[in-house]
């Protein structure tokens, strides 16, 4: 059962007020990615720790790299479950995980960053592995 939107909405709004897209249904999630090309990133966000310590400042960090995704989204585990679904669907035979983070070209997944790569990590640490992805992908 989904946690009530007064508690969560702080956790959409730190990601929404950076310009990260929220999807929170399947013709959102779908329409995302058939109106765009190019190289995406789905955060996969959570009411979890990990999530408001380390994956969330990690993904805004992240946008400040010189070369990054054209486009940032994100679904909410546990709250949009038809969103989160179809996201998941679109990641193939990745287990899901949330958090988590995901990088596609076009409509292929080309990265994935799991809640274990996640989890007990420090923001830097992980915006610095993401960075690095992006420094592979952008070029």
């Amino acid at each position: 059962m989904p946690y009530p939107e007064q508690m969560v909405a702080p956790m959409r709004a730190e990601l929404t007020s950076s310009g990260i897209q929220e999807l929170r249904s399947p013709d959102e999630v779908d329409t995302f990615f058939r109106d765009g090309s190019g190289l995406s990133l789905l955060l996969v966000n959570s009411v979890c720790g990990c999530a408001a310590g380390s994956a969330r400042p990690a993904i805004l960090q992240a946008m400040e790299h010189g070369k990054r995704p054209q486009r940032f989204a994100t679904v909410f585990a546990g709250q949009d479950l038809e969103a989160t679904a179809r996201a998941r669907e679109l990641m193939g035979d990745v287990p899901p995980s949330s958090p988590s983070v995901a990088v596609f070209r076009d409509q292929e997944l080309v990265h994935f960053m799991p809640r274990h790569l996640i989890e007990g990590r420090s923001p830097e640490e992980i915006a610095g592995d993401l960075t690095a992805a992006f420094d592979t992908l952008c070029s």
